[in-house]
């Protein structure tokens, strides 16, 4: 059986749910069990940014329910190429749209910005003076928020030789104005999207956003002493990485400096954007779906990809252009600022013969939203929006990509068995739910054990436990008394999970 921390306390989880995308509940791994990371599955073109004031460069994208409508809020901005140079002739501006469901998109006459002397469009700001022309706005959940700046969001300015992000908010998502007089954030590039949003469990504003290290090579260490970047332009020549900066606030103005987070296995690739926000059905964890940027020298091998030809095009303004690649990462955190990175991408450029396998591509979208399944009957599943098709002809796209609930990752097993211990926890509650999938043949038990030892407690053992089958988001686990755990609540016990041909992606104590 293979060993993990096994803990010296009991860990409280009260009726918390607890999802299978980190190591922290585990003490052991036993059989063919390991931790596996699940893929979303791509589906329709969300939208089409193919407006004159939207784009190829069209990008930024902030997605969110709000009181049964899903908003959608992205900068519009095309380029174009000619002798060599890039120019964006037509601007940059915040776009919005909307939707009833989260599948089915429409971008409404707002009549609220002018594009080449008509307001008949979806933009809700001239994004000119915004630098990186992103925007990414958020419904305030702080329960003391003024009525008037219920949504807030960051804006990236440059004004009076002052450069750095500015708090903003506005009453309804519309009509937007400054609630600092200058940037809150100075620290890092701040280059790509900038995010902040109330923390509930903790009872704090968070914000995360893009700077770079300097790195040494050390022999066989990939980075060796950090020196931040202090604002400026972007990566300069190999020495400087792309990473992520966090700050916290009580009041979306006065913030905390900005500090690197940290990773599991140590600094990993260059991340561009984070997307990281709380998880809606359990706020304690914080997922991550950021932008790896993998950055290679020209090669034969780089010439087979798909695209040739624009990727050259692309590789005389610079190298990187062509050569560079990009793809989506998952994490999680349970403080905000330690995390754990899955090495293996979360979105892969897949199977394609265009628009997926060049720098620009495969950016997840910000915020995770539940949408309905396309088979009848079935649970409501997560959307998320990835952009393809970056610097493509006049128009980049908006792919929605599916999971399940809670599906991100999970303990996998296979017909021949395999089993997940925990550290010794606590709960509240008087029953034990389960979200997971099995096989014809497959089956999930769960079987109850004392603190510090492999016995089980009288009545929950594994022979005691009614097998799960099929395929379920909230099975709740029976034993041959019943499904009643509700004496064992705060007394200190291990959960045994024995799994055949199963995925566990989650469980939590409830009182039903």
């Amino acid at each position: 059986m293979a060993s993990m921390n096994e803990g010296s306390f009991p860990i409280d989880i009260g009726s918390r749910l607890e999802l299978m995308v980190d190591d922290y509940l585990a003490a052991r791994l036993g059989g063919g069990a390991r931790r596996s990371l699940n893929r979303p599955v791509p589906g329709e073109i969300a939208l089409h940014l193919d407006a004159p004031w939207e784009g190829n460069a069209s990008g930024g994208f902030t997605v969110f329910e709000d009181g049964g409508r899903y908003r959608m809020y992205y900068r519009g901005q095309n380029f174009e190429y000619s002798s060599g140079k890039l120019s964006s002739p037509r601007g940059k501006c915040i776009c919005y749209a909307e939707s009833a469901d989260g599948i089915h998109w429409e971008r409404p006459e707002l009549g609220l910005v002018a594009f080449e002397g008509s307001k008949k469009n979806n933009i809700v700001m001239d994004g000119e003076e915004i630098l990186n022309g992103m925007f990414s706005p958020f419904r305030d959940g702080n329960p003391t928020c003024a009525a008037d700046a219920r949504y807030k969001a960051f804006v990236l300015m440059e004004r009076g030789g002052a450069r750095g992000l500015w708090a903003y908010g506005s009453p309804d998502g519309f009509a937007w104005s400054a609630l600092s007089e200058g940037p809150v954030i100075t620290k890092g590039l701040l280059d790509t999207q900038n995010l902040g949003f109330w923390d509930e469990a903790r009872g704090e504003y968070r914000a995360y956003h893009r700077n770079e290290f300097r790195r040494e090579r050390t022999g066989e260490e990939p980075y060796g002493s950090l020196e931040v970047g202090e604002g400026g332009g972007g990566l300069r020549g190999s020495r400087y990485g792309r990473d992520i900066f966090t700050a916290t606030s009580s009041d979306f103005v006065n913030w905390t400096d900005s500090v690197f987070v940290n990773y599991n296995a140590g600094r990993p690739s260059e991340l561009y954007t984070n997307q990281i926000r709380p998880y809606y059905r359990a706020p304690h964890l914080f997922l991550g779906f950021p932008t790896r940027y993998v950055e290679r020298a020209w090669s034969e091998s780089l010439e087979e990809l798909p695209e040739l030809a624009h990727r050259r095009m692309r590789a005389e303004i610079s190298e990187r252009y062509g050569a560079a690649l990009t793809d989506g990462m998952f994490m999680s955190s349970r403080d905000g600022y330690n995390f754990n990175l899955w090495p293996e991408s979360f979105i892969r450029p897949g199977l394609r013969p265009r628009d997926n396998w060049t720098y620009g591509d495969n950016f997840q979208n910000w915020g995770i939203v539940t949408t309905p399944s396309a088979i009848s009957g079935a649970p409501d599943e997560l959307s998320l929006y990835v952009r393809e098709g970056y610097w493509r002809d006049e128009a980049s796209s908006l792919r929605r990509y599916t999971i399940r609930v809670d599906g991100f990752a999970s303990v996998q097993a296979p017909l021949s068995g395999g089993e997940l211990v925990t550290k010794p926890v606590t709960f509240a509650g008087n029953r034990l739910r389960v979200n997971f999938s099995a096989s014809a043949a497959g089956s999930v038990k769960v079987e109850i054990l004392r603190d510090q030892m492999d016995t089980p407690v009288a009545g929950f053992g594994l022979d005691d436990c009614v097998e799960l089958l099929g395929d379920d988001l909230e099975r709740v686990v029976r034993w041959s008394g019943g499904p009643d755990v509700g004496s064992l609540q705060g007394v200190p016990v291990r959960l045994r999970f024995v799994l055949q041909d199963a995925d566990l992606y989650s469980f939590q104590f409830v009182e039903l």
